[in-house]
Order: structure tokens, then C-alpha cells, then sequence
């Protein structure tokens, strides 16, 4: 007999479609188990625990849902537990994996979350196929840490790293890890590592990385102000006020304005000095660390900006709120910040 906690948050995969409307249902959640029941034939071999800390729609969260969250997690006596799996909606999956990832960093048992891409009664729904898979990563004792298994269209479902999931695709339903690079593929009831050799260059042993950090308050700094780019972004629009860091999101090749050919305001350099004459630090993401970079990159840097390498966007969104939410000293923040906590580096 294996012992799962099951956390309800309600999303897709706990909403109904009714009259042209998906929301969040209460019975939602049991239709979950009714359909688990009836296509996984030993699900006598499963005892759930379950739990609802909350019911919304993903795109409604805010960090302070991370708290309840964790809170409602660490009330439990998770000894008994061989594994946790969190319903959540897909809008802010990879945030709230990240959180997860980063917080329960030392866990010793598998938490995985499962979304759906459409409300259960849809024969369309990938949540159940999901639901599926994170069962079998439990039963099989695959690894400990923080995963996402989800079946895009028409394929395999993968098996990804909470700290390495990426939003969904625009006007899609499907879910990458970055640089298309999954932990496992689950296919006909097997798992498959996609990199055979993940664990052994990553330092992990059965999910968790070497590292040794102190235990993580559940505080989320508000203080972040993450900006996204595009043509004509003009800075004059930002109010610094309570800030106390600013991430901001960069071109696929790791680039951002920083040209004053239009004008100062269109510039990031002159925005990472306007920043820096009122102490507040600017980082960049993503990009990836090689020999070469573009001119532009290497002029915010030289201006004074950080560069985060090597990790996804709402990795280093969540790991700067964690940041900074738990420690004062830039030093900490600067140590904090390059660890590989949860295999988030690529």
C-alpha cells in the first residue's frame, strides 16, 4: 500500500465547463478520483490523504497562495506520506513549481503537479493521463524533488523538473522544460530518463543536489518588479518606489535595447542608471553562458547589471523573491542566487 497526499487547488483539472463558463468546483476534485478509479485497475494498492488549502484558478494566484501552500504541506505529518501531488491550474504552473522547487529543496519524498488542459469531462483532457503519471513516479520511486509530468498533443508525456518548467506556448496548452530538455519521458506505463546521465552531472541523488542551504522561510519578497521587453518599451512608465530589485526578461538571444538612438527613455542602459542612482539592483535573464555574447548584452553588463545565466525566466523571478524575502545582506542574496538549489541551472 502506497500513501499519497493529495492537495487540491482547484485550476482546469478541479473546474467545470457550464453554459460557455470554466470555474472551479467542488466536485471537481472527486471526479478526478471517480476516473482514476475506473481506468488504473490497482488503485486498491493507493490510500489518498487529501486536503483543499485552496480553490481558484491559477491565474488568479499571488505569492501569498505559495504560503498557504507550504503551510498546508508542512502541517502535515509527511513520514507516512511515499508521495504529494498538487492539482493546480496551468497559467502559473511553472511559477508555482519554481516556489516549490526552490522552498522544499531538501525534500525526500516526490511532489508532483498536475494540470489539465481542459476540465476533466472533456474527452480532450490531458489530466487524468497526468494524474496517471505522477502516481506511477510515486509507486515506482522514481525520485525525491519537485516534477511536472504532462502529455503535450500527440505525444509522450514528459516527466519535467519543477525548477526547469517554462510556461506554456502561446495559444497552446503545451509545456516545455527549457531548452526542450526533459527529466524523464513516461510512455506504456515505463519511464525512460531523457538524459541518462542528468543525475550524475548535476550532482543529484534521488532529485536532490548537494548543496546544503538554510532552511527557507516561506516569505516571497513583493519587491521584485520583473519587466517584460518589446519594441517602443518606454521606461519613463516605471515608478521605482518600493523597489527593491528589478528582473528584467530579455530577447531569445539573451539581448534587450540598449541603444539612446530614440531617446533615453526607450534605453535599458539609461534605466539600469536611473536604478542604480536609487540603489536598486537589476538583473538579467535568460540567457545562456558561451564564449560569444552580443554587443548589446555586453553593454548592460559593463553598465552594471547582473546577468543570470543559464536559468528560465520564472525561476529567477521566484528565486529573487525568495531571495531577497529572506535575507538582507547582498552577500547572502549573491551566494544565494548562484547555488544550484534544485537543478534549476542548466
Amino acid at each position: 500500500m502506497k500513501n499519497i497526499l493529495l492537495v487540491f487547488t482547484g485550476g482546469t483539472i478541479g473546474s467545470t465547463a457550464l453554459a460557455g463558463t470554466i470555474n472551479t468546483t467542488g466536485t471537481a476534485p472527486f471526479k478526478l478520483i471517480q476516473l482514476f478509479q475506473q481506468h488504473y485497475p490497482d488503485h486498491q494498492q493507493i490510500h489518498f490523504t487529501s486536503c483543499r488549502p485552496v480553490q481558484l484558478l491559477s491565474e488568479n494566484l499571488v505569492p501569498e497562495i505559495w504560503q498557504t501552500l507550504i503551510a498546508s504541506i508542512e502541517t502535515q505529518q509527511l513520514e507516512p506520506f511515499d508521495g504529494i501531488i498538487i492539482t493546480h491550474g496551468t497559467d502559473t504552473l511553472a511559477y508555482t513549481a519554481a516556489a516549490l522547487s526552490f522552498y522544499f529543496n531538501a525534500l525526500n519524498i516526490p511532489l508532483l503537479l498536475v494540470s489539465s488542459d481542459y476540465p476533466l469531462d472533456n474527452a480532450k483532457a490531458n489530466g487524468l493521463d497526468n494524474f496517471i503519471c505522477a502516481v506511477e513516479f510515486i509507486l515506482q520511486n522514481k525520485e525525491a524533488g519537485v516534477f511536472v509530468p504532462y502529455r503535450n498533443r500527440q505525444q509522450a508525456i514528459q516527466v519535467h523538473k519543477g525548477s526547469r518548467l517554462t510556461c506554456s506556448l502561446q495559444l497552446t496548452g503545451d509545456f516545455f522544460s527549457i531548452q526542450d530538455n526533459s527529466f524523464m519521458q513516461f510512455e506504456n506505463g515505463v519511464f525512460t530518463c531523457v538524459q541518462s546521465d542528468a543525475l550524475e552531472d548535476e550532482g543529484w541523488v534521488r532529485g536532490k543536489t548537494q548543496t546544503k542551504i538554510p532552511h527557507l522561510k516561506a516569505d516571497f519578497s513583493a519587491r521584485i518588479l520583473m519587466i517584460k521587453p518589446y519594441p517602443g518599451l518606454n521606461y519613463a512608465h516605471f515608478n521605482l518606489d518600493n523597489v527593491d530589485a528589478v528582473l528584467h526578461d530579455l530577447y531569445h538571444s539573451g539581448t534587450a535595447c540598449a541603444s539612446t538612438l530614440w531617446g533615453e527613455n526607450y534605453s535599458l542602459l539609461e534605466f539600469i542608471a536611473r536604478c542604480e542612482k536609487q540603489a536598486i539592483k537589476v538583473y538579467l535573464a535568460p540567457a545562456i553562458k558561451s564564449t560569444d555574447a552580443y554587443q548589446s548584452t555586453q553593454a548592460l553588463i559593463e553598465q552594471g547589471a547582473t546577468m543570470i545565466w543559464n536559468m528560465s525566466i520564472e525561476a529567477v523571478y521566484v528565486k529573487l523573491m525568495l531571495a531577497y524575502g529572506n535575507f538582507s545582506d547582498e552577500r547572502q542574496i549573491v551566494a544565494f542566487m548562484d547555488r544550484d538549489i534544485a537543478g534549476e541551472h542548466v
